[in-house]
């Protein structure tokens, strides 16, 4: 249901006090919105999530209260799974018995509560079906339009080697790393091929254990002076000893991407799809305020 914030929005608050199943709302919340249990909530917190629970408990209850809702069926197997699907997300039985005990909740309880999250998210999926498809010319319109969206920045494939300047140890000390990041440089300069050989071996960053590897990298990924360097070699080219505020470097580009433009066959079906997602949820906002005007 926190699929359809703008829909809780047009949800009254003011509610008759609700039945058990309602707890469900205020567990679910906490989990959503802080990601902890609901006696874990601090006052500021648990008045929200008592709003957030209030909302998506009246929305969940107009809908069900539709013709498209009576006319929907939950199998006991769906069921069995929804419940499943929470019991997961406990360490064992005896933990997830214990949560809903505490939230005043069992699982005669959890299964009404899940059948009416589960008729509701049916048909939220049959309102938005009702939406128009999209045409051709709307995905070609919105390709054309956000040309900026279908740009893919240059990026380069790096490798480096760190050496950390710490004061502490003494092999770290400004001169010592300095000498090390030297003495590794002249065996990558002879021989460009053994750099992930080198950086598995003498690099301090956590790549070492990659060989290195950074990745493909657009501008602006590193640190101000890394960043600069590797944007300025060639493909196959090496650094010469680079110094950031953590230590020295040296980089290693495999390979330039070039920046490009993603075409619109390329694009077509990530378009549409995304088209096709904005008018399902249009049309669902629209269906959910006309209830609101009818029972207003």
């Amino acid at each position: 249901m926190s699929e359809y914030p703008e829909m809780n929005q047009a949800v009254s608050e003011h509610r008759p006090t609700p039945p058990a199943e309602y707890r469900y709302h205020r567990l679910r919340a906490a989990a959503e919105r802080f990601q902890t249990a609901v006696d874990a909530l601090e006052t500021a917190q648990r008045l929200e999530v008592e709003r957030l629970a209030e909302r998506t408990w009246a929305l969940e209850s107009r809908v069900l209260a539709t013709e498209e809702a009576r006319d929907t069926l939950i199998s006991e197997r769906r069921l069995d799974e929804a419940l499943a699907e929470v019991q997961r997300r406990y360490p064992d039985a005896g933990e997830f018995q214990e949560d809903l005990a505490r939230h005043g909740l069992d699982e005669a309880t959890l299964r009404r509560a899940l059948r009416r999250e589960l008729i509701f998210d049916a048909v939220m999926t049959r309102v938005g079906a009702r939406a128009e498809a999209v045409s051709e010319e709307e995905v070609r319109q919105f390709h054309a339009e956000h040309a900026e969206r279908f740009q893919i920045p240059e990026r380069r494939t790096a490798r480096h080697i760190l050496i950390t300047i710490n004061s502490d140890y003494a092999e770290n000390s400004r001169e010592a790393a300095r000498t090390r990041i030297d003495a590794i440089a002249e065996e990558v300069q002879a021989d460009p091929q053994a750099f992930g050989q080198l950086a598995r071996r003498h690099s301090e960053c956590p790549t070492a254990m990659e060989d290195g590897r950074l990745g493909a990298l657009p501008r602006g990924r590193l640190y101000p002076e890394l960043d600069a360097a590797l944007f300025a070699l060639d493909a196959g080219q090496v650094s010469g000893v680079l110094e950031s505020e953590v230590g020295f470097h040296l980089l290693w580009c495999e390979c330039i991407e070039p920046a490009r433009t993603v075409d619109l066959d390329q694009a077509r079906e990530q378009i549409r799809t995304r088209l096709e997602a904005q008018r399902r949820h249009d049309c669902q906002k629209a269906w959910i305020a006309r209830l609101s005007r009818a029972d207003a």
